[in-house]
């Protein structure tokens, strides 16, 4: 459906409790006339403890299968996939008022970008929010320039993938997200900007839960060998997609 949205969702079952946040986060949303969102929901595994949270709503698409962390259970929800669009929104994490209208804009602004992020906030178990300092300004993003700016700040891109909202066609080109344990999502990104232009845009568009079930506060996540692995073939794809020709979004 081309003026779909669709949000794809990867849940395992500590993460499921925050389902029904992330569901009025998404009620809450304004599109333009004309336009609606879908709601795939991918649970990484097959248990009986995500479904009793998934929001009674035609919109959603719920589905399980083999566990095999985010990047499978995302590229596996694709295949449910209606829209036009993709956009990410972890299973924990919630939209801001606008956000989706905003980053539909500028990618219907700009037919030349294949992607869209946004300022995010981390959002504290005490309800507070802390942002990031280094945000690029409001606008176009270069080709290379995430890869760079990630290279050189101890692999800490400036727009955060958890944000990400990208052309569907251009996410099945590059084949989902990286079959990785962990930054399959920063990946992604590094591949999508080596091949095409993005935007920023300097309004927050997400609310970052932090928490201690979070797969990213697991010890395992920041292993110095595994991380040094992951983020290896993440920068040796990224170069090799930057030395081919680009993409190029055709408007006909």
């Amino acid at each position: 459906m081309p003026n779909t949205i669709t949000v794809i969702t990867a849940v395992h079952a500590p993460g499921a409790v925050h389902l029904p946040d992330a569901h009025k986060s998404l009620r809450e949303q304004e599109l333009p006339d004309g336009w609606d969102w879908q709601w795939v929901i991918q649970e990484d595994g097959e248990s009986d403890a995500v479904r009793p949270y998934v929001p009674d709503d035609v919109r959603v698409s719920f589905g399980q299968g083999r566990a095999g962390r985010a990047a499978m259970a995302r590229t596996m929800g694709l295949s449910r996939a209606e829209g036009a669009y993709i956009k990410v929104l972890d299973a924990d994490d919630m939209l801001t008022p606008g956000a989706l209208a905003r980053d539909l804009r500028a990618l219907t602004d700009h037919p030349d970008l294949g992607w869209a992020t946004s300022r995010a906030l981390d959002l504290l178990p005490d309800g507070s929010t802390v942002g990031f300092e280094g945000d690029p300004p409001q606008g176009p993003i270069a080709r290379g320039a995430v890869l760079e700016f990630w290279r050189a700040n101890d692999y800490r891109a400036q727009v955060h993938p958890a944000t990400l909202f990208v052309r569907r066609e251009l996410l099945l080109a590059l084949g989902g997200w990286m079959a990785l344990p962990a930054s399959e999502d920063t990946g992604l990104l590094m591949a999508l900007n080596a091949v095409s232009r993005g935007w920023f845009t300097a309004e927050t568009g997400l609310l970052y839960r932090k928490w201690p079930g979070q797969v990213t506060s697991q010890s395992a996540h920041a292993d110095a060998a595994e991380r040094a692995a992951r983020f290896a073939v993440v920068e040796a794809r990224a170069r090799v997609l930057a030395a081919m020709d680009g993409w190029r979004y055709d408007t006909r």
